[in-house]
């Protein structure tokens, strides 16, 4: 079975609609909730990002293709987790000229906040074929034990 996407432009206009909304009306207090400071400067792109959940982790993945390793940067204060970076432009050859100019370049920053704490001292990163994975191990929850009184 083969999956086609109808109208990829409509599907794009609509993704820049919903990120316009996400911006003006996504409370910046639920989890996941992309945070956003009143007066920092716009960043140049957005790239999408997931955020999942195990018994024992918090995972995000964020596509980040073309961009190097050396300019990503992964900040955790409390529960609110920054993902910052820099995809740089590629310049044609000399024996080439752009007709079109699609892939976003420049500064991002994605700010999340995370449902609980987590264990800041294990968190890991990694960087391979375009995706950043963050691992975030959850603060154990706390075990109730039953004392007997004698």
């Amino acid at each position: 079975m083969r999956i086609v996407k109808a109208a990829p432009v409509m599907a794009k206009v609509r993704n820049d609609i919903d990120q316009v909304f996400d911006r003006l009306f996504h409370t910046t207090f639920a989890p996941g909730a992309q945070i956003r400071t009143p007066n920092a400067e716009p960043a140049a792109w957005m790239p999408p990002f997931d955020l999942l959940e195990t018994e024992a982790e918090y995972i995000v993945r964020l596509d980040v293709p073309g961009a190097h390793r050396e300019n990503l940067d992964i900040t955790l204060t409390g529960t609110l987790l920054t993902l910052s970076g820099r995809r740089e432009f590629l310049a044609a050859e000399p024996t080439e000229r752009y007709l079109l100019a699609e892939r976003e370049v420049g500064e991002f920053h994605r700010m999340i906040r995370l449902p609980t704490a987590v264990v800041q001292e294990n968190l890991t990163a990694t960087y391979q074929d375009g995706v950043l994975l963050v691992h975030l191990p959850k603060v154990p929850s706390a075990v109730t034990n039953k004392i007997l009184i004698k």
